[in-house]
């Protein structure tokens, strides 16, 4: 059946704010990295993100009948897999820091930072100064796999970065341009070297969108793949919860991997988040992660970490095993390592390196520009204590967080470590009485997210329901901007609930989880 789609909406503020003098289009941005001349906040008086200005000053040519045919082309001419362009309907021509520009002249706080991908935000000063380096330089910009020596900086600055136990004995592989080929090339390496086929998953996890990534990912319907439960604080799959809930999950996994009569043969290997982006922002307690690598070493099963969302400081710590200790056989890295530009690598225990020359090859492994991109913003994050700081801003942000779900029922909880922070909402008027906490509200999640765009803030859905807001702010994030980001989803909740709530279906769950809320990590 044909799919058919009417032109997307323009935001309500862009429809409605007056232009202002303070906010033309070609305003300069503030300081390197933080994208804005003042926090934004509302009321304040000072400079407003979300202003208005002319809409064609200094905005490059736009095609015929400006943004709005833009929007109206792209939804006629892309496919129906369009994702972060229904729920964004604007045209970014200008960014800097946390903020964009659209081609309408209004400016959003970025808190979705493509998708975990910029560590410093868009177009950190550093980025772009070792971009024009290599084009200055007359490099080559495509080498396949070729030693270059941007390449050695870069496998270098990464290297310097990883917990020293695989760093001294470690080996890398350069991917395709995306994580999802990371992962991919993370299950034919530990197929390869242990000989064996099977894999061990987690319910809610996302490992990218290619056949293999997606068969390890939550939402598969794939049964080759054997699911293991994830602990979770608030939606427990035992019902209890806390340390306990954890010990559980554990025990499941012993079990299962030991039971001969189980059905599951030992598998080529264990992958795992150590911080569930998709699944809803879920951390795993660090016990239980140090379990797993006590399971997997002792059954000589290698253990693969997905740090494609969680890496480079966005947790709290440079990679968010560090939390845990943990020092897995294979890291999957991609997103933020490539400062903005396509870049994905795996870097494993030498022991596994049992591949055929060009058992894993791909034409675009050795982009020059997102290496160097990258090296810059490694080398920043670690200088600069960057992840230190992501952990102490989101500490705070996650206790405001907590503050405002005190006056709000619909928020269920509130989790997430550093600055990888996630606010479930829920219907707390559709619980049953067996229910030990609400259920998921989507759509209220949704009229938050549209709330937030209206007001110039960048909000991500995700979570089993997509009833989870996510917030993944740049980590040059600074008070006054994560001030002005908390005001303007305080507001935007606040109005979503009025405006939305009485109608809104909430999403019941086939089993009800039984466990009492709490705060998560």
């Amino acid at each position: 059946m044909a799919v058919t789609e009417s032109a997307p909406a323009v935001p309500p503020a862009a429809r409605t704010q007056t232009r202002t003098p303070d906010g033309p289009a070609g305003a300069q941005p503030g300081p390197p990295g933080t994208g804005a001349r003042g926090s934004g906040a509302p009321g304040t008086g000072a400079y407003d993100p979300t202003v208005r200005g002319t809409p064609d000053h200094g905005v490059p040519d736009q095609g015929s009948g400006g943004y709005e045919a833009i929007l109206r082309r792209q939804s006629l001419r892309e496919s129906a897999a369009r994702t972060y362009a229904r729920s964004l309907p604007i045209v970014p021509v200008r960014a800097r820091g946390l903020t964009i520009e659209g081609a309408d002249g209004r400016r959003y706080l970025d808190c979705l930072s493509g998708a975990g991908t910029l560590a410093l935000g868009h177009n950190h000063p550093v980025v772009l100064e070792a971009i024009k380096k290599v084009l200055d330089s007359g490099a080559p910009l495509h080498v396949l796999d070729l030693a270059t020596p941007v390449k050695d900086a870069f496998t270098s600055e990464l290297f310097a970065t990883l917990p020293g136990e695989l760093a001294d004995n470690a080996r890398i592989q350069f991917c395709g341009p995306a994580g999802t080929d990371a992962v991919e090339a993370a299950l034919k390496l530990v197929r390869t070297a242990t000989g064996r086929s099977g894999l061990l998953a987690f319910t809610g996890a996302y490992h990218g969108m290619t056949a293999g990534a997606l068969a390890a990912s939550g939402g598969a319907t794939d049964v080759r793949v054997t699911r293991l439960p994830y602990p979770q604080q608030y939606r427990c799959p035992f019902g209890v919860g806390g340390a306990r809930g954890a010990q559980l999950a554990a025990r499941w996994t012993e079990s299962l991997l030991d039971d001969p009569k189980s059905g599951v043969p030992a598998p080529a290997g264990m992958i795992v988040e150590a911080v569930q982006g998709e699944g809803g922002v879920i951390p795993a307690p660090d016990d239980w992660l140090r379990r797993m690598r006590r399971i997997t070493a002792d059954r000589s099963i290698p253990l693969v970490v997905d740090e494609v969302q969680t890496g480079v400081g966005r947790t709290g710590a440079f990679w968010a095993v560090e939390h845990s200790g943990v020092v897995p056989d294979v890291m999957v890295l991609s997103k933020a390592i490539g400062g903005s530009l396509p870049l994905a690598v795996i870097v494993y225990r030498s022991e596994l390196d049992a591949w055929e020359p060009g058992a894993h090859a791909g034409t675009f492994r050795g982009n020059q520009l997102a290496m160097a991109a990258g090296t810059a913003t490694l080398a920043y994050v670690r200088e600069n204590k960057l992840a230190e700081r992501a952990g102490i801003l989101g500490a705070r942000i996650l206790g405001r967080l907590r503050g405002l779900a005190a006056a709000h029922p619909c928020v269920g909880d509130v989790r997430g470590r550093g600055l990888m922070i996630g606010v479930e909402l829920v219907d707390p008027d559709a619980a049953g009485p067996d229910d030990p906490v609400p259920p998921a509200a989507p759509a209220l999640a949704l009229a938050v997210q549209q709330e937030c765009l209206a007001r110039g803030l960048i909000v991500e859905l995700g979570g089993r329901h997509s009833a989870v807001v996510r917030l993944l702010p740049p980590l040059t994030l600074t008070d006054e901007q994560a001030t002005a980001v908390l005001d303007r989803f305080a507001d935007a909740l606040a109005a979503a609930e009025r405006a939305h709530t009485p109608q809104l279906p909430a999403v019941r769950r086939a089993t009800a989880p039984r466990t009492a809320p709490g705060p998560s990590h």
